[in-house]
C-alpha cells in the first residue's frame, strides 16, 4: 500500500479476508457511512428549509414541491458519473472530493436562506444540493468492492441505511433549532453543517483507501446497459427507493399543506418515517442474504400496497392519526425493499454468470463486473422515483387541493411492482438452465433463464 492505494484485493480468498480484508473493508465502511450520511443530508436539505419558508418568503406549496423535486432530479442525475468515479480516482480520494463538493450547496443557501431572495435563486440553490445525492451512488460502488459476496447483503445495507440515516438526523436538527430559535433562524441549520461536511472530508482522506484493481470497465457498462435486469431492477428500485427518499422529502410540507400543522409540529413528526427506513434497511439485506431477496422484496411491495391503501383512506376522511400510521410503515416498508433490492444486484448478475457457463473466480468475477455497473444505474432511475413522488403531490394538490390523488396513483404502482417481482423473479418459468445454490439472492431454481 502506497499513498491509501491497495494493489491486491481478493475478498472471495476467505484466507486473505480473514487475515487482513475483513479489517481494512470495516475501516472503509465506517468512514464511507459518515460522508455518505452528510451526503444525504444535504441532498434532503430543502425537506427542511421549505418548513422555515413562511408566507414572507412569497412561495405557494406548488412552488415549494418544485423546490423538493428539482433536488431530486440533480441527485439523480449525477448517480451516474458519481458511480463511475470511484473506478476512474479511486474510493478514497473522490470520497473527500465529493464531500467537499457539499460545501458549495451548503455556503450558497446560508447566504440566500432569507425572505425576500428570488425564487429563481431558491431553485438554483436547491440543485446544486443534488450533489449530495450523487455521494449514494459512488460510496455503494465502493464499498460493493471491498466486500466478498457472502457479505454484500450486510455491508450494502449498513453503508445505506447509515447514509440514509442523514435525512431524519437534518430533519431532527431543524425540529431543534425551530423548537428552539424558532422558525426565523434557518441558518442555524446551515451552520452546524459546515463544519461537520469538513470532518468528513477529513475522515475520508485519513482513514480510507483506493482499491487499485478496481477500474472502469466500459464492456460492462455497456453490456449492463443491454441487460434487462439492470431496467428490472431499476424499476422495482424506483418502488423502493424512490418512494424512500420521495416521501423523506415530501412528508413534512403534506403536513403542513394538508393537515394544516405548523412548522414546529411538523417538523416534529417529519424525522420519524425516514429514521425507521434507515434503521430497517440493513435488516432488509440480512433477510434477503437468508431467505432470498425476491421473496422478501414481493412481501414488502405487497405491505406497501396495503399501507398506501390506509394513507389513501386517512386522506379521504382527513384522520391524521391513521395517515401517520399508514404513511411510518410506508417508510419502513421501502427501507426494508431498499436492502432486500439491493442484494438481489450481484446475486442475478452472479447467477448469469453460471448460465453463461462460467463457474468458480469466473462467475464470481463476472458478477461483480456487471453489478458494480449497473448499480449506479439501477441507483439514479431509482431516484427518479423521488422525483415522480414529489410532482405527484404537486400535481394532486393543485387539481384536487390534496394528496389523495396521488396515494392512488402509489398504490397501483405497488401493485405493478409486486407482479413484475413475482412473474420475473419468483415464478417458475418453462425452462430454466440449473443455477448453482452460491446466488442466495434470487430463488435458485426460479432465477430468470436469460438476460
Amino acid at each position: 500500500m502506497g499513498g491509501r492505494w491497495i494493489e491486491r484485493w481478493e475478498p472471495e480468498d476467505e484466507t486473505f479476508w480473514r487475515e487482513q480484508g475483513e479489517r481494512i473493508a470495516r475501516r472503509n465502511l465506517w468512514f464511507s457511512v459518515l460522508a455518505e450520511h452528510i451526503g444525504f443530508s444535504i441532498w434532503t436539505l430543502w425537506s427542511v428549509m421549505v418548513l422555515f419558508m413562511g408566507p414572507q418568503y412569497g412561495v405557494d406549496p406548488a412552488g415549494k414541491f418544485f423546490l423538493i423535486a428539482t433536488a431530486t432530479l440533480v441527485g439523480a442525475f449525477v448517480r451516474v458519473p458519481y458511480t463511475f468515479a470511484v473506478a476512474r480516482f479511486g474510493g478514497r480520494n473522490w470520497t473527500v472530493v465529493s464531500a467537499l463538493l457539499l460545501l458549495l450547496p451548503t455556503g450558497l443557501a446560508f447566504a440566500v436562506m432569507e425572505p425576500g431572495t428570488s425564487y429563481g435563486t431558491f431553485v438554483l440553490v436547491a440543485a446544486l444540493t443534488g450533489v449530495g445525492g450523487g455521494n449514494f451512488a459512488s460510496s455503494m460502488t465502493n464499498i460493493n468492492a471491498f466486500f466478498p459476496l457472502r457479505k454484500k447483503g450486510w455491508a450494502l445495507g449498513l453503508n445505506a441505511g447509515g447514509g440514509n440515516i442523514g435525512v431524519p438526523v437534518v430533519q431532527l436538527v431543524g425540529l431543534l433549532v425551530i423548537g428552539t430559535a424558532g422558525a426565523m433562524h434557518p441558518r442555524i441549520v446551515l451552520g452546524v453543517y459546515l463544519p461537520l461536511i469538513a470532518v468528513a472530508a477529513l475522515c475520508a482522506a485519513l482513514f480510507m483507501d483506493n482499491l487499485a484493481p478496481v477500474k472502469n470497465d466500459t464492456g460492462a457498462v455497456r453490456e449492463a446497459v443491454t441487460a434487462r435486469h439492470t431496467w428490472i431492477m431499476a424499476f422495482l428500485y424506483i418502488g423502493t427507493f424512490g418512494s424512500f427518499i420521495g416521501y423523506s422529502f415530501a412528508f413534512g410540507l403534506v403536513l403542513q399543506t394538508q393537515f394544516g400543522r405548523t412548522p414546529l409540529q411538523a417538523a416534529s413528526l417529519t424525522f420519524i418515517g425516514p429514521l425507521l427506513g434507515s434503521l430497517v434497511r440493513p435488516f432488509g439485506g440480512s433477510l434477503a442474504d437468508k431467505h432470498g431477496g425476491a421473496r422478501i422484496t414481493l412481501f414488502t411491495f405487497a405491505a406497501m400496497a396495503v399501507a398506501a391503501g390506509v394513507v389513501l383512506y386517512a386522506s379521504v376522511v382527513e384522520s391524521l392519526t391513521v395517515f401517520l400510521i399508514g404513511f411510518v410503515g410506508l417508510f419502513a416498508l421501502s427501507g426494508l425493499g431498499n436492502g432486500s433490492t439491493y442484494k438481489m444486484i450481484p446475486a442475478i448478475f452472479l447467477t448469469q454468470g453460471h448460465r453463461k457457463g462460467l463457474t468458480g473466480e469466473a462467475a464470481e468475477a463476472y458478477g461483480r463486473r456487471l453489478s458494480g455497473a449497473s448499480m449506479g444505474l439501477i441507483g439514479a432511475v431509482g431516484a427518479l422515483g423521488g422525483l415522480g413522488i414529489n410532482l405527484a403531490f404537486r400535481q394532486s394538490f393543485l387539481t384536487v387541493g390534496s394528496g389523495t390523488g396521488a396515494f392512488v396513483a402509489f398504490l397501483v404502482f405497488y401493485a405493478a411492482c409486486m407482479t413484475v417481482t413475482w412473474a420475473v423473479y419468483l415464478r417458475r418459468p418453462a425452462a430454466v438452465a440449473p443455477v448453482p445454490d452460491t446466488a442466495a439472492g434470487v430463488e435458485p431454481a426460479r432465477a430468470p433463464a436469460e438476460v
